[in-house]
């Protein structure tokens, strides 16, 4: 089996060459793939899209059709702060509340713009997760960038109680993304319960366990030092 480095690099790679990606590079980055607003569009239509009424999501661009079409459709919007680095590490986006239209606050800079920066405890209820993934296989296994923070932001809300173990979690890729092989994982990666690419809609069929936290051990001193609402929770732990 690949480790998780030579997957990043071998998809990035491919995915440049085949020219099916947007801007100069995506290596280091949620590709940027021709065809996100297609992917989306099969996402729109599972009931779990539908139903959900809080979406939490990755801020990068393959995913701003979901974010657009959740706003639109009165949903609210939690997007991480980049590598977590404030205390108030979410921005909400509430539709009746941001004062610009869905299109412009769905991205990055629009977001922080007219969101409102909040801490895990003011977050509600997460009904959907949004994940972006360098490389997914069927089984739902995820590999991400690299920084872990998609992991770290998941395991916050896991511990915090706003996302559950069947808190339903979507990517959207290219197919180039898909992979027929096994892919590794550890504890602390988040599996994917959908895939959706804009040829298909995959119902991923393995059953592997989610995070149920964080996992300290996991965790450096300085991971700790550079992201102040872990700060925050082991001085708590060591209190208690």
């Amino acid at each position: 089996m690949r480790n998780k480095d030579e997957i990043r690099e071998a998809v990035w790679t491919a995915l440049e060459q085949a020219a099916v990606v947007r801007g100069r590079t995506v290596h280091d980055k949620i590709p940027a793939f021709h065809g996100a607003d297609e992917a989306a569009q099969r996402v729109f239509g599972l009931d779990i899209w539908q139903t959900a009424w809080v979406v939490k999501s990755n801020p990068d661009q393959p995913q701003c059709p979901l974010r657009q079409k959740a706003l639109e459709e009165g949903k609210i919007v939690y997007m991480a702060v980049p590598r977590l680095r404030q205390q108030r590490c979410f921005v909400e986006l509430d539709p009746s509340m941001i004062g610009v239209s869905p299109a412009e606050a769905a991205t990055i800079s629009g977001a922080f713009r007219c969101g409102r920066l909040v801490t895990i405890e003011e977050m509600r209820s997460v009904d959907l997760v949004v994940s972006g993934s360098v490389a997914v296989n069927r089984m739902g296994t995820r590999v991400g960038k690299g920084g872990g923070f998609a992991d770290l932001e998941y395991g916050l809300a896991v511990a915090a109680g706003i996302v559950k173990s069947t808190t339903p979690v979507v990517t959207t890729v290219h197919a180039m993304q898909v992979l027929d092989e096994g892919l590794p994982s550890t504890h602390h990666d988040v599996p994917i319960d959908y895939v959706a690419t804009p040829y298909e809609l995959i119902c991923c069929s393995g059953d592997m366990p989610h995070p149920t936290g964080i996992y300290w051990e996991d965790l450096d001193d300085t991971k700790i030092a550079q992201i102040p609402v872990l700060q925050k929770m082991q001085d708590a732990l060591r209190r208690t």
